[in-house]
This record gives C-alpha cells, structure tokens and sequence, in this order.
C-alpha cells in the first residue's frame, strides 16, 4: 500500500495528520496489530516530525505544503516528511546531555528511539526528507 498525503504547514491540521497515518494503516492491517501500543509510538513521532517541518523548515508558512508518503509492505512501514526549508545539517547536531538544561535537540533523540530506523536527506531536488521506519509486529496471540 502507498498513499501520500499534501499538507499546509500549521499545527491546526496536526490531527488530520495523525489520522491520515492511523486510519491508513488501521485500514490495511485491520485489528492484526496491537494499536494501543503502536499508536501512541507512531503518533509521537510523526508529531515530533511534523510539528518541527512547521516551526522551523518552513518557519509558520502555512502557504508552503509538506508532502506525506506512506508506504506498507506487510508490516514493513516507511513514513517520509518533505519539506522546502533550508535543511538541517545532521553533523552539527548535539544530543541532550542528562545534566544539562538544553531547550532543543530532543526531536531526533525521540524519533530515533521511537522508530526502527531514522534518515535524514538533505537537499534532495530542492527538497528535504526526513525517512522513519518501523516494523508493526503482529497482535500476541490471546492466552
């Protein structure tokens, strides 16, 4: 399965993201999967990528659209975010320290523990894509 989703970018249409990716994938893998425990995981982390292409890819520009692609096969999930900002260069990237009070940087830090795999590319034909993926196990059998 492959959908894509077109999006102004601004918050108010964060739940329509969120039900976009959750009802997709709902609808492809019906009740096989554990949804109280993936849904919260999903969710995060599209959040975490969403909100940051409109806060500070795209700066508040609503006029400016993010594209979602979804892409399934069997329980293999691969969620890209494009965005036309100026990009972010990874090498330049410090993780938090527990220590020490630091008001950004948890974005990726959060992603990448929430996914299987994270990627960023920069500067791809004038865009950017942020790339997540996960594998959604099956539902444990009822004991």
């Amino acid at each position: 399965m492959q959908t894509e989703l077109h999006i102004p970018s601004d918050l108010k249409f964060l739940t329509v993201v969120e039900r976009w990716l959750l009802d997709s994938l709902q609808l492809e893998l019906g009740d096989t999967v554990d949804w109280s425990r993936q849904s919260n995981r999903l969710r995060l982390a599209l959040v975490e990528a969403y909100s940051n292409v409109v806060r500070h890819a795209h700066r508040e520009q609503s006029h400016i659209p993010v594209l979602l692609r979804l892409e399934l096969r069997d329980r293999e999930l691969a969620l890209e975010i494009w965005d036309r900002g100026t990009g972010y260069d990874l090498d330049t990237y410090m993780p938090p320290k527990p220590d020490q009070k630091q008001e950004g940087g948890y974005g990726w830090l959060i992603m990448n523990r929430l996914m299987d795999r994270v990627e960023y590319k920069l500067r791809v034909n004038g865009q950017n894509c942020l790339k997540l993926e996960a594998n959604l196990p099956a539902k444990a059998a009822a004991e």
